[in-house]
Formats: structure tokens, C-alpha cells, sequence
């Protein structure tokens, strides 16, 4: 069992950064690839990355391409979103999750970077971009 801790979220003008942090224990993270998902109020769920274990690969919806960047610490146990140039639609819950049970550690099945099912969830940090 994987226990997943986001932090990092708060409070940021439209412009500014934040990265949010994704604490894994229990396991050995290595092999689990790490995706970032966010829900607004009102809103669905929305796949934003997804970083792979073996080769760090990584996968951004068109929503963030360009403005966010995943990245991972196997060593610490950590997985990252560093978030720049933020805009007020980007306010939302975000959570990590780890899968390997169901893509073996890529990020979803056929180069689709979106892991539609995975092993473990965190409870999710709240970024809210003022305007």
C-alpha cells in the first residue's frame, strides 16, 4: 500500500508559480508512474500530467502544455508539479496518483499519457489563482 501527501497548493496571483509536492510511503516508488489530476467546483475531473517510472517520460493536457512541468525524486519518494504562469481558470483541487498494476508504470496505455485507472490517491491540495 501506497499513502500519497500533496502540498505545495494556496493561494497565487494570475502570473505567478507554485509547485506542488507528492510525498509517497509504504512502497518503493520507482516503479509506479505519477499523474496530476485537478477538479474545479462544478467540473470533471481533468488529467493534467503524468510522469512514467522508468524513463521519466512525461505527458501534459493541452490546458497546461507549456506552463507546467512534471518531475519526480525517486530517491526522496517525491513527485512534483511546478506550475508557472498560472491563470484563474487553473484554480482547482489537484491530486496525485500512482499506478503500476494496471500500465505497468507508463502513463496509460498506447502513448495516451493519461493513467484512466491506478493504484493509489491522494487526498489533493487546493490551487486558487486570483485574477
Amino acid at each position: 500500500e501506497v499513502q500519497l501527501e500533496e502540498s505545495g497548493g494556496g493561494l497565487v496571483q494570475a502570473g505567478g508559480s507554485l509547485t506542488l509536492s507528492c510525498a509517497a510511503s509504504g512502497e518503493t516508488f520507482d516503479d509506479y508512474a505519477i499523474g496530476w489530476f485537478r477538479q474545479a467546483p462544478g467540473k470533471e475531473r481533468e488529467a493534467v500530467s503524468c510522469i512514467s517510472s522508468r524513463d521519466s517520460r512525461t505527458y501534459y493536457s493541452d490546458s497546461v502544455k507549456g506552463r507546467f512541468t512534471a518531475s519526480r525524486d525517486n530517491a526522496k519518494n517525491m513527485g512534483y508539479l511546478h506550475m508557472n504562469s498560472l491563470k484563474p481558470e487553473d484554480t482547482a483541487v489537484y491530486f496525485c496518483v500512482v499506478d503500476k498494476s494496471f500500465y505497468g508504470g507508463n502513463c496509460g496505455s498506447g502513448g495516451s499519457g493519461v493513467l484512466l485507472e491506478y493504484d493509489w490517491w491522494g487526498q489533493g491540495t487546493q490551487v486558487t489563482v486570483s485574477s
